[in-house]
């Protein structure tokens, strides 16, 4: 079931979550960059991240934690999921303030699942960019704002998505671009 592995050093995860009830985590643009923010502070020194997709009730990360350096940490679970819950209580804290709204903003469980081989990987860079078709916001993906697909369009300029990784796997740009338009079957994807 997704949500109950541990995290673990050197490898990749698809992590995801969702306002609770009917809330919505994004009310406007600045909610967008504010989230992303908080994202690299919190979350960009202990993972790689190679893709997001941030919608108004959810999001999604796909990451690689870096290898730890430190024989010290008896908890290697508790130490990569710290981050992660400063990231969120930060995000929700500021965004409560903002809203002069109360209580929990996200679900209580950070949903994560590990990401065992090449064609999960590429399924779920897939699923997680065409997330906002999925949902009936866009028709294409990169007239979404709020996801790394544009960042993998425009490789000229800098960005904090580490993209190199993921790039390997499609000899040119067309090959990236052809994949995010075709049809993948996403029954695979334990998203519950």
């Amino acid at each position: 079931m997704a949500g109950t592995e541990h995290f673990e050093s050197g490898f990749i995860y698809h992590i995801y979550s969702h306002a609770n009830g009917k809330d919505l985590l994004f009310l406007e643009d600045s909610n967008y960059q504010y989230f992303l923010d908080r994202l690299l502070k919190y979350i960009g020194p202990i993972a790689d991240i190679y893709a997001y997709c941030l919608m108004p009730n959810h999001f999604h990360l796909l990451l690689r934690f870096k290898d730890l350096m430190n024989d010290e940490i008896s908890n290697e679970h508790q130490y990569l999921m710290k981050p992660f819950s400063n990231f969120l209580n930060s995000y929700a804290k500021a965004y409560n303030k903002k809203y002069s709204r109360k209580g929990a903003l996200f679900l209580d469980f950070l949903k994560r699942k590990k990401v065992q081989d090449e064609k999960y990987l590429l399924k779920l860079l897939h699923y997680i960019h065409n997330n906002p078709i999925h949902h009936g916001f866009v028709s294409q993906a990169e007239k979404w704002k709020y996801s790394s697909y544009n960042s993998y369009l425009n490789t000229e300029k800098p960005s904090s998505i580490e993209r190199r990784e993921i790039l390997k796997y499609f000899d040119t740009k067309e090959d990236f671009l052809g994949y995010h338009k075709s049809n993948v079957e996403y029954d695979f994807l334990d998203l519950e």
